[in-house]
């Protein structure tokens, strides 16, 4: 059995797409997951499975789609792929809660640095194989008002998560 993460993008944001992490697990319970479990209220699911990642990830946003009646992206990783871009992370440097990895399904695509807008003087951003890191600046998250047109297709976690997610995928193999 492989330890997998499935992220999922926009539930549990401001009040809207509200999904409850017990439903979460219920769902991949029902979907046949191995030993589901969640992690903070964003959509962060650990499981086993012997199936494909795209085949995971089509079970899981058909099955959410039915539950939440509309569309909810997924990007599934492996446990090793967790902890890869965990140990990756070109920003060591840079407070965890301060650096966002966004997932995406696809690898990214080649013109993504030159579509990015808004990037402050501060901000540094590298492409990795499948995600999008970026070290905030002294504005933090929050406040920034960079905007990473192919990052939309996809989800983000700070380094802390992944960091945890990766920590917690292992224990499942």
């Amino acid at each position: 059995m492989t330890g997998y993460v499935a992220l999922l993008r926009s539930v549990n944001l401001l009040g809207n797409s509200t999904l409850k992490m017990a439903q979460l697990r219920a769902i991949a319970e029902e979907v046949g997951l191995g030993s589901p479990r969640t992690f903070i209220a964003s959509g962060n699911l650990l499981f086993t499975s012997k199936l494909a990642e795209a085949e995971l990830r089509r079970t899981l946003e058909q099955r959410l789609e039915a539950h939440m009646e509309r569309s909810v992206k997924v990007i599934v990783r492996t446990a090793d792929e967790m902890e890869l871009v965990h140990r990756t992370n070109p920003f060591p440097d840079v407070a965890g809660n301060n650096v966002l990895a966004f997932f995406l399904n696809d690898p990214a695509p080649a013109d993504l640095l030159a579509t990015i807008r808004n990037l402050s003087h501060d901000e540094r951003i590298v492409v990795g194989r499948r995600e999008v890191y970026v070290a905030y600046g002294e504005r933090g998250i929050g406040r920034s008002r960079l905007k990473i047109p192919a990052a939309e297709a996809g989800t983000a976690r700070n380094m802390n998560t992944v960091a945890k997610l990766a920590v917690l995928a292992r224990e499942l193999e």
